[in-house]
């Protein structure tokens, strides 16, 4: 994998703050000691005291807050536990969904090892907020606002729904192949056909937060190009 040049992420800085339209399959953090590339180690070899606020999934892309200095990190890192910064993703889910802001209010328990569950009992509390953006034949272009801040808790709350995210195989979501959305197509003897996105497709779209007391920013993260490529197709194949 080609690794980006930390400033040709950049969406937003200041003198305390950084958004990046973090690129997929990059770890925010540190996985294991001695590892590969993440977007902490890009972040300290631009601003030698960057820190990361929040964490997206190695496969979600979009938009990353980076603290500049400790007193940023301290700010920024209290709106998100006071619930305060506004985050919505992108996704591309299974099926037609029509969602008119659905809440979906299910605890999830962090079970260890990148696994988790709904449960009633032992899950602590979870909330997102869908909106459905876009309709095709076979899947659909959601909205998704999490109001809080739970591990894979927009993929579960969503397969919950019967709607997976396409390509979330972890919660039984499928690959799109172009074969299954256009008609005809035929693959060469011998060759073997590859998803269209070879991640599941979710993306933080846009974080809305204030960088000091007087003034809040909104910030936007335009589509990587694997899921710019799979919305065109499904508006070319599957409208």
């Amino acid at each position: 994998m080609k690794i980006p040049k930390f400033q040709d992420l950049i969406l937003f800085e200041n003198p305390d703050i950084i958004v990046v339209n973090k690129p997929p399959f990059i770890s925010s953090l540190d996985e294991r000691e001695g590892g590969e590339i993440n977007m902490l180690r890009l972040a300290k070899n631009y601003w030698a005291d960057a820190q990361i606020c929040h964490r997206l999934d190695k496969e979600t892309s979009g938009a990353l807050i980076i603290a500049k200095n400790p007193e940023a990190y301290r700010f920024v890192s209290i709106q998100f536990e006071k619930r305060r910064v506004r985050k919505i993703y992108h996704a591309i889910i299974e099926g037609t969904h029509v969602f008119e802001d659905l809440q979906i209010d299910l605890p999830i328990l962090n079970a260890g090892k990148g696994n988790v569950t709904i449960s009633r009992q032992e899950g602590k509390r979870a909330e997102t907020h869908f909106q459905s953006l876009k309709y095709f034949k076979h899947y659909t272009l959601v909205q998704c606002r999490p109001v809080t801040g739970r591990m894979h808790q927009i993929r579960i709350h969503l397969a919950t729904q019967r709607a997976s995210i396409a390509g979330d195989e972890m919660y039984k979501g499928k690959p799109v192949f172009l074969s299954a959305i256009k008609r005809g197509y035929r693959l060469g003897k011998e060759q073997e056909e590859l998803p269209i996105m070879k991640r599941f497709a979710l993306h933080a779209y846009e974080v809305t937060f204030k960088t000091d007391e007087d003034n809040e920013i909104t910030i936007h993260a335009p589509y990587p190009k694997d899921f710019d490529t799979l919305l065109k197709l499904l508006e070319k194949f599957d409208s």
